[in-house]
């Protein structure tokens, strides 16, 4: 029977909503800390409310909060979940069995995590119509074709005979997301589902999920950390921060006229601008007429590349998954040596091979990756990690490394306290900080950057952008930044590289690769970055639909 105090329309009501967990710190005795501090919600039916925060924030925990259902020892221990007026806490096991699948569906950030490898599309998109009987096979597949449709996947009669393997990224999320569509809920979870995707293939899958959500009129809780995506989708939005409510309201409010300095913080986090650089008069690095093959030769991944990069300036390599960017990398780092053309560093010509390279070759061309996780071995201390570099290239121990750890603990805004921190005791942002000062030990002329701020929050990153500007002046060195970001290439590059299907479509400073008449791909590209403003996405889409007719 409905709760009386549930108001009329409202599909979701969360009411003090705290959740807990126990966390076992090496050492010491099982603690147990609050993830989500008595928040409080509700969703109308066939509306959209976005969840924004960095990583932490309880979006997740909130969103999974809604089908009664907390990851790896996480426990709700307080408040009350309503849907369809009635508290499907008090559901048991066999509520939640009920519920899941049926009434609310779950749309994960990584599809190909999510499905299962051995069984064919269609038999994983009509399972849970199927389990809980809400309709026969031969209606549940004529729904999944006619959802497959409105998800604009292509070949829409057949492609539930295929694989998850014989489909793309893009392609493979917008079948979850018709799986859970499917058994008609009235509430889905979407949780970060076009982080892992290029810009290019996002821009499609949103657009895609937006209709779809018009379309079947079903309630969505949409998580995301990246505000201009949120913007699209949603009618309310929600900002959290450290398991609290931020602040709430409606979508042109929050990104128009945001009351709180945190959300003020969010919306402004693409405002870093730096004004282009002329180049110098020689490159610390030229590329000429490069050409790579993986295969022994067989399969051309790199062909007739020709770039450029001056000292203290920025080129900016970009283009989507598998157009050879970070292939490049390998290639100017030797792991990878070229089959024709040549590398020049320095003022002279660099072995095409690692193992030929000097130690001085080695020290002036340094790299800084996109998983700091795995980038730093989790045995050594912070202070062990950045003296590394210390030691092997200039010889310095004791005193005199610890002094110029200390300093470059300084140049990286961090300071002397972490020099005997291990990376597990640190944040996202600060272990990407260390690699960065791991780096500079070095003194490089030359610094790789492979996606160093995809895998962090917009905050984060945009504190790793203003850190890497403030040190480039300070040290005078170059970067070659890789990325498919082009809000990322706007605000630090000097000039850009597009490339595309391993060739380099577009090439020169950034105020000209930037203006007009662009190719097709690079219109594409541009087109395709979310902007922070309401009805983004109908333009983004009325623009590369003409581009696609001329």
């Amino acid at each position: 029977m409905a709760d009386s105090k549930t108001k009329p329309g409202v599909l979701l009501d969360i009411r003090n909503l705290r959740i807990e967990a126990t966390v076992y710190p090496p050492g010491e005795a099982p603690k147990t800390i609050v993830l989500v501090h008595d928040v409080s919600l509700t969703l109308e039916k066939g509306k959209v409310l976005g969840l924004i925060g960095e990583s932490g924030a309880g979006k997740s925990t909130i969103g999974l909060s809604s089908m009664g259902y907390g990851r790896g020892g996480v426990r709700i221990t307080g408040g009350e979940v309503l849907l369809n007026g009635r508290d499907i806490l008090k559901g048991g096991k066999e509520g939640f069995r009920k519920l899941r699948g049926r009434e609310v569906c779950y749309v994960a950030q990584s599809a190909a995590a999510a499905f299962n490898p051995a069984h064919r599309l269609m038999d994983q998109v009509v399972e849970a119509t199927l389990l809980h009987s809400t309709a026969t096979r031969s209606e549940a597949e004529k729904r999944a074709v006619w959802l497959f449709k409105k998800l604009r996947l292509p070949d829409p009669e057949t492609i539930g005979k295929r694989y998850p393997h014989q489909v793309s990224g893009g392609q493979l999320q917008r079948v979850m997301t018709a799986m859970a569509l499917c058994s008609e809920p009235d509430l889905i979870v979407f949780d970060e589902p076009t982080t892992a995707l290029d810009v290019t293939t996002q821009i499609d899958v949103l657009s895609a999920i937006k209709d779809a959500i018009r379309d079947t009129h079903v309630a969505a809780l949409y998580i995301t950390h990246d505000l201009a995506v949120v913007a699209q989708v949603s009618d309310e939005i929600i900002v959290l921060r450290h398991g609290k409510v931020v602040e709430h309201g409606e979508t042109r409010q929050i990104i128009q006229a945001p009351r709180m300095d945190y959300t003020k913080a969010l919306v402004s986090v693409r405002s870093i601008e730096r004004e282009e650089q002329k180049p110098s008069e020689k490159p610390v690095l030229s590329i000429k007429n490069v050409a790579a093959a993986y295969g022994g030769g067989h399969l051309k991944v790199l062909q007739d590349i020709s770039v450029e990069v001056y000292a203290g300036q920025t080129l900016a390599l970009v283009g989507e998954s598998g157009s050879g960017k970070s292939t490049l990398a390998r290639v100017m780092t030797g792991l990878l040596p070229p089959i024709s053309g040549s590398i020049t560093f320095a003022g002279k010509k660099l072995a095409p091979r690692l193992a030929d390279r000097t130690k001085e070759d080695l020290r002036q061309l340094q790299m800084i990756y996109q998983m700091a996780d795995v980038a730093m071995n989790p045995r050594q201390t912070v202070g062990t990690i950045i003296g590394r570099p210390l030691e092997f290239y200039f010889g310095m121990r004791g005193r005199a490394r610890d002094r110029r750890v200390a300093e470059l603990l300084d140049e990286i805004e961090m300071g002397n306290g972490f020099i005997d921190r291990y990376p597990a005791e640190l944040s996202g942002g600060q272990k990407q900080r260390v690699c960065i000062a791991r780096s500079l030990a070095a003194k490089p002329k030359l610094i790789i950057c492979d996606e160093v701020t995809s895998a962090l929050d917009p905050l984060v990153a945009h504190g790793i952008l203003k850190l890497l500007l403030n040190l480039q002046e300070i040290e005078n060195v170059a970067y070659l930044f890789i990325t498919h970001d082009l809000a990322t290439v706007k605000s630090i590059a000097d000039s850009i590289a597009v490339m595309y299907r391993g060739e380099v479509v577009r090439y020169g400073s950034k105020s000209h690769v930037l203006a007009p008449p662009f190719d097709h791909y690079t219109d594409l590209l541009l087109s395709s970055v979310p902007e922070m403003e309401i009805g983004w996405l109908e333009k983004a889409i009325k623009h590369l639909n003409l581009s696609d007719e001329r």
